[in-house]
């Protein structure tokens, strides 16, 4: 697997750093889980799904644990001498948080100065908001992501995903490997500074056109993908589902249009997104209350349309292309896993679907832990 033989030391709770490190412990890298006596929060969240909640196993699988007191001497020296083994080390703490307990980034790197050291935190390490306590709803809000994100009644609404902590995991992931990469040809490792912030900010580059062109905030509903288009909408049908057009270019318009024998409204949607498009909203809404999603998803098969039914997770996890892909995996327990989204030709994942118990590793990774001030053996 391409991570075999990476050493990564993770003192990641919650989601974006966690996220980050399944991804390299699916491809092969030894993922330490190091975990405060009390363990991580995610152990708690959500339902229960035997010994472990279905979130903890599924950011975890695969992962060793170790619980370590960093405020205790012992502990701490401990975890410094796993570093010195490891090839990367995150941390999702609030900033100045790893100074206080010893294992910053220059304490870790005296010991070690190939390794990648990557924090992820809501507004980075630097900054007037660097003290801000936040999650990813809060990011999300403060990045603009949520004045976009509106209601039919022109409220805000809470998004079905973290964005803002998947987003940030993937950039430390991304940020990760380049320096594992740049590595292998000076031999140093590096500081990676990931913003939850940033990082949404960053995923906002195709809404920022009216801010950045005309200093304005745009008009949602008016824009091309949150509204103003009756290509890119979301509509009702008969039996009370949901069904997208989700696709603008110019052959999609057509394909649709001349096989429902509506032709005349064509011209309307290549003038681009607009108040100029409300006839064909009003429309298709009208159209597609007429019949139930089964019969509008067969329908539009038979043509080259962008679409898709909005389907449950239940009917996810029993979609027939998603578990040709083996996206969906099911333990000796029968519980289900997501696995992993890169797939490799020559060397694709091996998933292990082991769910680690809080310090179940302890011994075996850093052997006996002895008291404050003394060294481990």
């Amino acid at each position: 697997m391409k991570l075999e033989g990476i050493r990564v030391v993770d003192l990641s709770s919650f989601l974006p750093g966690p996220y980050l490190t399944l991804a390299m412990a699916d491809h092969g890298a030894e993922v330490i889980k190091v975990e405060a006596p009390g363990g991580d929060h995610g152990r708690s969240i959500g339902r229960l799904d035997g010994d472990s909640t279905v979130f903890f196993r599924n950011v975890n699988r695969g992962k060793k644990s170790v619980v370590l007191d960093l405020k205790q001497d012992g502990h701490r020296e401990a975890l410094l001498r796993l570093c010195e083994t490891a090839d990367v080390f995150v941390e999702s703490f609030r900033p100045g948080v790893v100074t206080r307990l010893g294992v910053d980034y220059e304490r870790v790197k005296a010991r070690n100065p190939g390794i990648v050291y990557c924090s992820i935190s809501a507004f980075g390490q630097h900054g007037p908001y660097v003290q801000r306590p936040a999650h990813d709803l809060a990011v999300e809000a403060m990045s603009g992501a949520l004045s976009i994100t509106l209601g039919n009644d022109d409220v805000p609404a809470i998004p079905g995903i973290p964005a803002a902590d998947i987003l940030s995991g993937l950039q430390g992931l991304s940020a990760v490997l380049m320096a594992l990469l740049r590595r292998t040809q000076i031999g140093l490792g590096d500081y990676i500074d990931i913003s939850m912030h940033d990082s949404m900010v960053s995923a906002c580059v195709n809404v920022l056109g009216p801010a950045i062109a005309e200093g304005r905030q745009q008009f949602a509903k008016h824009e091309r993908t949150t509204g103003g288009s009756a290509f890119y909408r979301i509509y009702r049908t008969a039996d009370g589902r949901y069904l997208t057009l989700a696709g603008q270019e110019e052959k999609f318009v057509r394909n649709l249009l001349n096989g429902l024998g509506r032709a005349d409204l064509i011209d309307l949607c290549l003038q681009g997104p607009g108040l100029h498009q409300a006839p064909v909203i009003a429309y298709f809404e009208q159209l597609f209350r007429g019949k139930p999603l089964a019969y509008w998803t067969e329908w539009l098969l038979k043509l080259d349309v962008c679409f898709g039914p909005v389907q449950t997770f239940p009917e996810v996890l029993a979609d027939p292309h998603l578990q040709a892909r083996g996206m969906v995996v099911t333990d000796g327990e029968g519980r289900k896993h997501i696995a992993s989204p890169i797939h490799f030709a020559s060397e694709p994942a091996q998933i292990s679907l082991r769910t680690p118990g809080l310090g179940q590793d302890t011994e075996a990774v850093v052997g006996a832990v002895n008291a404050p001030g003394q060294r481990v053996k």
